[in-house]
């Protein structure tokens, strides 16, 4: 599939950025309530990517999202949908944990999807970009020459930068760690929302999502934790036989594993996020 990339133009107002929705019903209706309760509007709520995966409820997620009308680019779960692709192509290593569970989340997912929910998924962007008061933002979900990359906030500088330059951006909003964060790089931002399918290995069932402020001229980033009815979630995983690991990590917030992780964010597993104590300063980026 040649990369198609899309450029809205300047928006205004705050934007809702979420990524990894991974076929959590439950999840995306309690953040599109969130949307509705801010004021913000659907061309401005963006997904990065993953939009179907290891939960239950896939063609009801997708009919959800695009009756909402916000906007996504293309995870590489969709883009092995959209190619009919045997596997979820998440770069797991073979014969891991992971790559064992998407044995079984993958062919459940596929075997959901209307033909014509994968019709709408190859209408999905590699990439979106906006400008965003004096900045050009992107969004990538692995990284720009590599759709499946795991990025963390621990990876080198060097890599984040590569996207940014190819991209031409000032910002990238970014998917497929399944964990948020944000790296300052030379007054330039990697910034990733996390994702609201997963808990984020930090031992609650909350879920992660961000909100963009344009504030005169300045990006103001803020995480935010979504709360939502996991019960019903996980519940469902398990009526329809998916993985019971990943049924628990939606009670428990802790990673069956953590195969694909760094050293440095192992160490954080049963940690809660608070993302209240960064400084102010490093909630924004100036002109």
């Amino acid at each position: 599939m040649d990369k198609k990339v899309i450029h809205l133009g300047e928006r205004k107002g705050k934007i809702l950025v979420f990524g990894g929705v991974y076929s959590n019903l439950q999840a995306l209706q309690a953040l599109k309530y969130v949307s509705e309760e801010e004021g913000i509007v659907p061309e401005n709520c963006i997904c990065t990517g993953d939009i179907i995966g290891y939960c239950s409820q896939p063609e009801e997620t997708v009919k959800l999202f695009r009756d909402w009308n916000a906007l996504s680019i293309l995870g590489n779960v969709e883009l092995q949908l959209v190619e009919g692709a045997e596997d979820c192509g998440c770069d797991f290593t073979q014969g891991s944990r992971c790559d064992n569970f998407s044995k079984l989340w993958y062919p459940y997912a596929q075997s959901k999807l209307s033909a014509n929910s994968i019709e709408w998924m190859g209408t999905l962007p590699h990439h979106i970009s906006f400008t965003y008061g004096t900045k050009k933002v992107s969004l990538v979900h692995g990284s720009y020459t590599n759709i499946s990359e795991f990025i963390f906030e621990s990876t080198s500088e060097k890599i984040k930068e590569e996207s940014l330059k190819n991209l031409n951006s000032d910002v990238i909003l970014a998917g497929h760690c399944g964990l948020p964060f944000h790296s300052i790089i030379k007054e330039k931002l990697w910034l990733n929302p996390g994702v609201i399918g997963m808990p984020a290995n930090d031992g609650t069932s909350r879920v992660w999502y961000m909100i963009l402020e344009n504030i005169e001229g300045n990006i103001k980033y803020t995480h935010r934790y979504l709360n939502y009815n996991y019960e019903k979630a996980s519940s469902l995983m398990e009526e329809n036989n998916l993985p019971i690991e990943y049924t628990k990590t939606l009670v428990s917030g802790i990673w069956d594993n953590m195969e694909i992780l760094p050293e440095i964010e192992k160490k954080l597993q049963g940690i809660p996020y608070d993302f209240e104590t960064f400084i102010k300063e490093h909630q924004t980026i100036k002109k």
